[in-house]
């Protein structure tokens, strides 16, 4: 029995070892990290980067109501979900979120308005978001692009008086949240 159970603990051991090197075997998107220092503290992004065409048919498709669905909680990019780390609070809105990591979830709208989600929790793939374990939702403001932006694309940038702004660009559609950094 003791055999049985020590076997069974390495091999579980073995398979959960094994799961990150399959996720990333799965990858379709290629993944980046961004960051930048905002008023004396480092922000970053790490995040999957999909493409408007299926990378399998080479079909366009229909992002924002279509792949990431309308009402729907998104991944924020591709894989697992896109995570922030912040050396000091960072402040979005009426929002203070203290340093540290956290998972960030976008929820579109029809009607064009959408949330930035931050979830306390890290490490999900895909879709397995829980919304007990948000910190907050903060609104996003959507801006209509000129040119089509072909694979999901983030940035931060400063902005002059202090603080800068979390932008989220795909097709034709852009999303930012402005944020300053707690003294």
């Amino acid at each position: 029995m003791k055999k049985t159970l020590s076997f069974l603990a390495v091999l579980a051991t073995l398979m959960f070892s094994a799961l990150p090197l399959m996720a990333q075997q799965k990858r379709l998107s290629p993944h980046e990290t961004i960051s930048t220092v905002v008023d004396g503290s480092r922000v970053t992004l790490v995040y999957g980067r999909p493409y408007s065409k299926n990378p399998k048919t080479g079909e366009e498709r229909t992002i924002w109501g279509g792949l990431v669905p309308y009402g729907k909680v998104w991944r924020t990019g591709a894989d697992e979900a896109t995570l922030l780390i912040t050396q000091k609070p960072i402040v979005f809105g009426d929002t203070t979120v203290p340093a540290g990591a956290y998972t960030l979830f976008t929820l579109p709208q029809a009607d064009g308005t959408a949330k930035l989600i931050i979830s306390k929790d890290l490490g999900e793939w895909g879709l397995q978001y829980k919304e007990a374990n948000d910190l907050a939702r903060v609104d996003l403001t959507k801006a209509t692009l000129d040119t089509p932006v072909p694979q999901f694309t983030m940035a931060l940038t400063k902005t002059p008086g202090g603080g800068g702004v979390l932008k989220m660009s795909w097709e034709n559609t852009a999303y930012s949240v402005p944020f300053t950094i707690q003294k």
